[in-house]
């Protein structure tokens, strides 16, 4: 996860830096990620929510830092910013695991996971994740199935590509449509955290719209209706358990992280080379 991270932010500061007008060496970034492991069914999808800095900072004779603002992404360099990050994290997967088969198998027709089972509670924890991700019920009598789901209201037709600074490429896909000015505190809290309404830290499960329904099965509706008009998902109490289960993260895993000019260790330009002070 922190490696895949890595990727992504690498490649998000390089596309800021060249923008601007420098090279790597020159400037430096900022941004804050929080990671999440769910998606709105209660399935382990793992991404990552980024608040980066609209521009770089350069440093000026004094040894201060000059901060150069940049324009939006267009939907064009979105497609080839996710282009690029789809491609090195594929790699990344494909070299790891086992010497003949990596995380990630791939042949003409498809792509899959192929993440090895290790020996005890691990092998049943790596059982309910995989089947998170995949939409199928892990416990009870009906394991291996398709989630019960709900189809509530009518299908949408797909989104055009690449609309509303959203760039999307074979299962990945990076938006850069919500923006914040400098003063804008309220608004930027309410993206981080608070109100009614709020995205990047919200919590896994909402109270509010799980209940419990006929024959004791656990309904669960979704925060926004997919687009073919599933607006629900319908567990048994132990499957619904097992969801749970494996969202959790491993122990001491830290789930915000901190980049550039805004880490715990803040980077230094020495003779046009990026070096690292630790702030105390």
């Amino acid at each position: 996860m922190g490696n895949v991270l890595r990727i992504v932010n690498r490649a998000i500061s390089t596309y800021l830096i060249n923008k601007a007008g420098f090279k790597v060496p020159q400037a430096q970034t900022g941004a804050v990620t929080l990671i999440q492991r769910f998606g709105s069914a209660l399935n382990l999808n793992l991404h990552f929510h980024v608040l980066f800095i609209d521009g770089v900072f350069s440093p000026k004779s004094n040894g201060q830092l000059r901060f150069h603002r940049i324009n939006a992404p267009t939907s064009k360099e979105l497609n080839a910013l996710v282009g690029t990050i789809s491609e090195r994290v594929a790699r990344y997967l494909e070299r790891q695991g086992t010497p003949s088969l990596g995380w990630l198998a791939r042949d003409e027709q498809s792509e899959h996971l192929t993440l090895p089972l290790e020996e005890g509670h691990e092998e049943t924890l790596q059982q309910l994740q995989g089947h998170s991700i995949t939409y199928r019920i892990a416990m009870g009598p009906h394991a291996g199935r398709k989630v019960l789901t709900l189809q509530t209201i009518p299908a949408r037709e797909e989104e055009e590509y690449g609309t509303d600074r959203l760039g999307r490429i074979g299962g990945f896909s990076l938006h850069a449509g919500v923006s914040v000015n400098t003063r804008e505190r309220k608004k930027l809290e309410r993206i981080c955290r608070g109100g009614r309404r709020r995205y990047i830290s919200r919590p896994a499960l909402s109270e509010a719209r799980l209940e419990l329904i006929d024959q004791g099965k656990v309904r669960y509706a979704l925060k926004a209706a997919y687009r073919d008009g599933t607006a629900h998902v319908v567990s048994e109490p132990l499957d619904f358990m097992a969801k749970l289960a494996a969202l959790v993260p491993r122990p001491r895993t830290n789930l915000t992280r901190f980049h550039g000019v805004l880490a715990a260790e803040q980077p230094r330009m020495v003779d046009g080379y990026c070096t690292r002070k630790r702030r105390v």
